[in-house]
Parts: C-alpha cells; structure tokens; sequence
C-alpha cells in the first residue's frame, strides 16, 4: 500500500534579494563629531549665534549644520552637502 504524499514545491521566482554593497569606511570623521559636539553645547548653554543676523540658534538641527560646517573649513572628513 503505497501512499502518494502531494510535496509542494518552494518558488523562488517571485522573491529578490536586494544586497547592497555597504561602505566600510566612515562617514565622518572624530574630529568632526567634536566640532558638532562642541556646537550643542554652546546652543543648549544658549551662547550659539547664527551667521550674518546674530539670533540665537535654538534648532538642534541648525545647530548639527553650524558644527559640520565648522568641521568642514577646517578639513575634517565630511560628506559634501546636499543640494536642494
């Protein structure tokens, strides 16, 4: 008495496997992560000044942009800016 199991068969053809190539390297360097550092300091004491105007930042992203830009003029490893 043979009895006939139905196997279902696994399809692979619907899947993908999207792999990208991850960068070993670092994006930023330590030098410029004390510079943004050294910027949320000063704008959480409240001593943070933007540009041209003067006014006090109180934008913890503004304050992240001032600190990479510092990081950036003096030759830290910084990505470029992005475009908008």
């Amino acid at each position: 008495m043979a009895t006939k199991k139905a196997s279902a068969k696994k399809s692979t053809a619907g899947k993908k496997s999207a792999t990208k190539k991850k960068s070993s390297t670092k994006k930023y360097s330590p030098k410029a992560g004390k510079s943004v550092e050294r910027e949320m300091h000063a704008m959480k004491k409240g001593t943070l000044k933007s540009g041209r105007s003067g006014k006090k930042v109180t934008s913890r992203k503004q304050a992240i942009a001032i600190g990479l830009s510092e990081a950036r003029r003096s030759g830290a490893k910084v990505p470029k800016k992005k475009s908008s």
